[in-house]
């Protein structure tokens, strides 16, 4: 069975959750209010790798303005579905932020600790600005405090996969977002 332009082929275990139309139209209301915040001035985007490569991608092709940008991956995962708790920095930024106007992205928020660490690491360095935007937000599992100024969606309690959210590194190259669906 060959691919689809979606993806991988169909499992029973996924089911639809955002398609790519939708997807775009979050990105674009994002891209919006982005630009009309920053206005005149150059942004310096930190994608939280690996799941957030897809949605900086497309967000700043959307921007259509002066970025940079900077990779930090950071890990509490592991090879399961929940979270340890303990964040580890795996790759740290490679630039100076002092001064800079600086926005994480994130692909999805859950319990907010890994953003927390990132976002408090930064603060340190001085930075003009930080703030935080989110394709989606899981704002009910939050168990830490981050400031998220931009949110794409807000979302259940949903296990996503696929735009780059990924089960076990795998489905991350589906153009939509899946649901995971396992039986009890």
């Amino acid at each position: 069975m060959s691919a689809s332009k979606s993806g991988p082929s169909p499992d029973p275990r996924f089911t639809p959750y955002l398609n790519e139309d939708e997807i775009a139209e979050l990105i674009r209301n994002l891209a919006q209010k982005i630009r009309a915040d920053y206005e005149g001035k150059t942004l310096l985007l930190i994608g939280v790798l690996k799941g957030a490569y897809v949605f900086l991608a497309d967000l700043i092709r959307e921007l259509r303005m002066d970025v940079e940008i900077d990779f930090v991956r950071l890990s509490s995962y592991g090879k399961g579905r929940e979270s340890s708790g303990t964040v580890t920095l795996i790759k740290d930024i490679s630039r100076d932020i002092r001064g800079k106007h600086v926005l994480i992205v994130e692909e999805i928020i859950d319990s907010g600790r890994s953003l927390k660490f990132l976002y408090d690491r930064l603060s340190h360095s001085g930075p003009a600005s930080l703030e935080i935007v989110t394709l989606l937000d899981k704002h009910q599992k939050r168990v830490a405090d981050v400031p998220v100024k931009y949110s794409g969606k807000q979302v259940d309690d949903h296990f996503l996969i696929g735009y780059g959210l990924d089960l076990e590194e795998k489905v991350r190259n589906s153009s939509s977002i899946l649901s995971l669906t396992y039986p009890n």
